[in-house]
């Protein structure tokens, strides 16, 4: 069937992998500043209903982590109420909006992998921007799909990635948090896992188990030392040269905002009710960087 998505958002890692991986039969709309403006609420539902949607994608967010603790206010128009004023201009329209969230809406402080039914307590301003936005989206439509991801890289924009093959350049050996763990997540994998839950949610509109809070990153775990490491080693698999890591604690790393300790996600409540299970971290990651080194060349 033919699909057409309005997404928000133009240079967002999310939203060029999903213009980059299009599939047959849908229709990618990005919309971006000035026709659409999450900052400016006045311009969210005209721009979206001009877009004639089928479902409606918020991809868009203020992501700068650390300076949202210090721009709370801008974060939470963003990434809290702009997405309220998303899902309702789906609910006039009569289409699923699907919201992408994030694993900062959790303290961290658990010791296995977050399940969508455990409790929410954001540790950083960013964190209870996006949970605000969660909570706006379900506030005005039941037809809706927070996609919960989590340590997204990319071949474009700014990412840890692209971060770790630049120092890779220069360095012999970098310093890397050890005590963070989660799941590296190709916005390329989010991409096609979003192509698949808007089809769902169009073909079975009445199936209220594909509606709800879901998780979706990678399969398996690493710390952010781990994911340096098999960066460096798929850099020195494509000829370049040793690059050690030095394995260190977040305490030797402070940033303005703070991080979730525990980044996992179980993913198992998407798999069962979308049928939808990201790939292996590593392999993901492998191509990325095979892509970005090529790119170099």
């Amino acid at each position: 069937m033919g699909l057409r998505i309005a997404v928000t958002g133009w240079t967002g890692q999310v939203v060029r992998a999903m213009l980059e991986r299009v599939p047959a039969g849908v229709e990618v709309i990005a919309l971006r500043r000035p026709e659409l403006d999450l900052a400016d609420h006045r311009t969210i539902a005209p721009a979206l209903r001009s877009a004639r949607p089928d479902v409606i994608v918020n991809a868009a967010a203020y992501t700068a982590v650390d300076q949202a603790d210090s721009e709370p206010a801008l974060a939470m128009r963003i990434n809290g109420s702009a997405a309220g004023e998303a899902a309702r201009a789906a609910t006039i329209l009569g289409i699923p909006v699907i919201q992408l969230s994030t694993d900062y809406v959790f303290d961290g402080n658990l010791d296995r992998p977050y399940r969508e039914e455990d409790a929410t307590g954001p540790i950083s301003a960013y964190g209870a921007s996006k949970l605000a936005g969660e909570q706006a989206v379900a506030a005005a439509t039941a037809n809706y799909a927070v996609l919960r991801t989590a340590w997204i890289y990319s071949p474009f924009g700014k990412n840890f990635v692209k971060t770790m093959l630049r120092l890779a350049e220069t360095h012999d050996e970098v310093a890397v948090v050890a005590d963070q763990h989660g799941c590296p997540t190709s916005a390329l994998d989010i991409a096609d896992a979003v192509f698949a839950v808007a089809r769902n949610l169009v073909a079975r509109a009445d199936d209220a188990t594909l509606r709800g809070v879901f998780h979706m990153s990678a399969t398996g775990e690493a710390a952010w030392a781990d994911v340096a490491e098999a960066i460096f080693a798929e850099r020195e698999r494509h000829g370049g040269k040793p690059v050690a890591v030095k394995r260190i604690a977040s305490s030797d790393y402070p940033t303005p905002a703070r991080r979730p300790a525990n980044s996992r996600l179980d993913c198992s409540k998407l798999a069962a009710r979308h049928g939808v299970a990201l790939p292996a971290w590593r392999s993901s990651l492998a191509v990325c960087v095979g892509r970005l080194l090529k790119d170099q060349e």
